[in-house]
């Protein structure tokens, strides 16, 4: 087992030192819990194939459940996917950054599809752009198990498990993001979380 180091960092005023600390971490190929708008989530090194198994045998997630990649900005798409539908923009620009997943065509080999969102927060936008890299970012919990909204609640399902865990208190919206998928047409609501069936037909009307 691991010891999983906590450290306190207020999203208010942002100590970047220690974002850094946890970024090397990450691309050290280390698993990294920390808050986002919704849920905490569980990140690595999504260009690290390695990280990316330890998430799936961490989480207890079958492989064939696709993870959730987050960006710091729009500009990463194009390193993800193709064939980018025009109502993709106008969702990203509605909802980004924000607890919107979309489901796009891959660029990668890997996958048909992959689900990508931009957070709402400034740890998750921090740790991210200082990683220099995507990270996969599933919820922090074991799968089928109802998602962590508290540092607590990450260490009762993580703690010996992963590297570090950044606590910033509880989540601001405490559900999952929405998850749209645009690789097909008409494009499906996979989920439905903190943005609603409506606000997604609002902007195609």
């Amino acid at each position: 087992m691991l010891e999983t180091k906590v450290i306190r960092i207020d999203s208010q005023n942002i100590d970047l030192e220690k974002i850094e600390r946890a970024a090397e971490v990450i691309k050290k190929g280390g698993l990294v819990a920390f808050p986002t708008e919704t849920v905490y989530g569980l990140g690595a090194d999504f260009l690290n194939k390695r990280a990316v198994a330890r998430v799936f045998a961490v989480k207890r997630r079958p492989r064939d459940k696709a993870l959730t990649v987050q960006i710091a900005d729009i500009t990463y798409l194009e390193k993800l996917t193709d064939n980018i539908p025009a109502f993709a923009y106008q969702l990203m620009s509605k909802f980004w950054p924000g607890p919107l997943t979309l489901v796009l065509p891959a660029k990668t080999k890997d996958n048909e599809t992959i689900g990508v969102r931009i957070p709402n927060h400034p740890i998750a936008q921090a740790l991210i752009r200082a990683s220099q890299t995507p990270l996969v970012v599933p919820s922090a919990n074991f799968s089928g198990e109802a998602a962590a909204r508290t540092p607590e609640e990450v260490l009762q399902f993580f703690d010996g498990l992963i590297e570090l865990l950044i606590d910033s208190g509880p989540t601001e919206l405490g559900t999952a993001s929405t998850v749209v998928d645009l690789s097909v047409s008409p494009y499906r609501i996979l989920r439905e979380g903190a943005i609603t069936q409506e606000d997604i037909q609002g902007v195609q009307n």
